[in-house]
């Protein structure tokens, strides 16, 4: 039987954050795992000004990979449950949906494959492949999925080579005021 994620604090979120600039994050792509987070918070943070729990969606959408146990396929919800208590509800929802929501893009827009990177179609077939029909209205009608779509289009544009972003430190602020931290470590 596979442990359940941790229960993850702010500082700890940090801590494994950072642990991934020392993890590619795929064969073949440039960027590690933490230059991918901070190049996906960047962009939704341009592109949805305002929204910060969207910003931190994108910041720890894949930090079920960096988790002991997470695999493409559990990822999404391996993450979501690690960072659901300091982070909230809705930026645990997005993280959890963001795998089934490039299935749907998958299977709703003919050209979106072709936006996605060499390691990306290889998950997608771990992941299931495109939804049919029924799970893409499924997944429509569900609460979070505009969100989960918005992060995934961000999740494709966030791996390039050398694209200079704010660095980790930059989000520690934001991510203890969603959590309601005032700055010191909350006491577990």
């Amino acid at each position: 039987m596979r442990a359940a994620p941790p229960d993850l604090s702010i500082d700890e979120i940090v801590e494994v954050l950072a642990a991934g600039a020392r993890r590619p994050l795929g064969p073949g792509l440039p960027v590690s795992q933490l230059d991918h987070a901070l190049q996906t918070a960047a962009l939704l943070r341009h592109l949805h000004r305002g929204d910060d729990e969207l910003a931190a969606a994108g910041l720890v959408h894949d930090i079920g990979h960096l988790l002991a146990g997470g695999t493409d396929e559990t990822h999404a919800a391996h993450g979501a449950t690690a960072v659901r208590r300091s982070l909230g509800e809705r930026v645990a929802t997005i993280v959890s949906l963001h795998v089934e929501a490039k299935r749907y893009l998958v299977a709703t827009e003919g050209a979106y494959g072709g936006v996605l990177t060499t390691d990306s179609v290889v998950s997608l077939g771990r992941q299931g492949g495109a939804l049919s029909e029924e799970e893409a209205a499924s997944f429509r009608a569900r609460p979070g999925a505009a969100d989960s779509l918005a992060l995934r289009r961000a999740d494709d544009g966030g791996k390039v080579e050398g694209l200079e972003v704010a660095g980790l430190a930059h989000w520690i602020p934001l991510l203890r005021a969603l959590s309601g931290e005032s700055g010191a470590r909350r006491a577990r």
